[in-house]
């Protein structure tokens, strides 16, 4: 699964994590079985995951061990991880060198057994190129710089020449994004700085992207058209041709279309057709069928 025919990266294709209730009867069996791990169902079809959960608190080590083992036996299987949200969005008051050895000691058993395939500095469309950002994000590198860190911003400034050469000089990889094409909005692009390459999709739900009235569901409701992967595709293409390593993370989770797009960009890279879980295969041939 590993082996990419775009170029000579290894391409990775999985979801932006696996925790969503609307998954049950359509993703994962409803009811679950006992013993049934979202993780090792997940590594059936795909060969990483990112996990969301590093975002909103620093992870236990003990739950990176079962992590671990969730996915044993798959060797060409990598998670990649979000730094936690206390160095991107919370810029208030600075973090603390403890803040900085708790996150690190939790992520470490991912890192030691060379599970890691990237650590993503997702920080929110509001953060803009400054010198103030430079200084945080030199800051960041500093701390994380031994860790594979990938930059994801949202605002079409840092698309300029100039901030590009600053997150070039981090010697941190760019995570190339999807998203509802704004004029403020950074457009689907394929840039790649190092070793990993990046590309996230969140959909192009127009309407509820910046309505402060639409919750996370609504906000990544989207099943992309054939034609939208196809550029999509383009992308990912260009991308491997410069790294060693291409994650491809689909973030348009609600009702499981990350899922089904991850599959198909999956049978894409490698030619081969991947039989899709539980209701995944209606969705992808009839999405209407699922909305609200």
């Amino acid at each position: 699964m590993s082996d990419s025919s775009a170029g000579k990266a290894a391409v990775y294709v999985g979801t932006a994590g696996w925790s969503y209730k609307d998954w049950d009867g359509i993703v994962y069996p409803d009811p679950k079985p006992k013993g049934f791990r979202p993780p090792t169902f997940l590594s059936r079809y795909f060969n990483t995951i990112e996990l969301n959960n590093t975002f909103y608190r620093p992870p236990n080590p003990g739950y990176c061990q079962r992590w671990l083992k969730d996915v044993e036996g798959r060797e060409d299987f990598l998670y990649t991880a979000k730094l936690w949200q206390r160095f991107t969005h919370e810029r208030d008051e600075h973090w603390t060198a403890e803040d900085v050895e708790v996150f690190r000691r939790g992520i470490a058993p991912l890192a030691d057994a060379g599970k890691l395939g990237a650590l993503l500095m997702q920080f929110p469309w509001s953060f803009r190129f400054s010198a103030r950002s430079q200084d945080r994000l030199r800051e960041l590198a500093d701390e994380f710089g031994d860790l594979p860190l990938v930059l994801e911003v949202r605002s079409r400034g840092w698309v300029q020449d100039e901030p590009l050469r600053f997150i070039e000089s981090l010697g941190v990889g760019f995570c190339n994004i999807d998203q509802p094409r704004f004029r403020s909005n950074i457009p689907l692009t394929a840039h790649a700085f190092g070793d990993v390459g990046y590309l996230r999709l969140h959909g192009r739900n127009y309407e509820a992207w910046f309505d402060k009235n639409a919750g996370r569901d609504e906000r990544y409701d989207y099943m992309y058209k054939d034609s939208e992967l196809d550029e999509i595709q383009a992308a990912l293409d260009e991308i491997s041709r410069q790294v060693e390593r291409m994650f491809v993370i689909a973030n348009n989770h609600y009702r499981g279309q990350a899922v089904a797009t991850g599959l198909l960009l999956l049978e894409r890279v490698t030619g081969e057709h991947v039989e899709p879980p539980g209701r995944v295969g209606e969705l992808r041939s009839n999405p209407s069928s699922f909305s609200t």
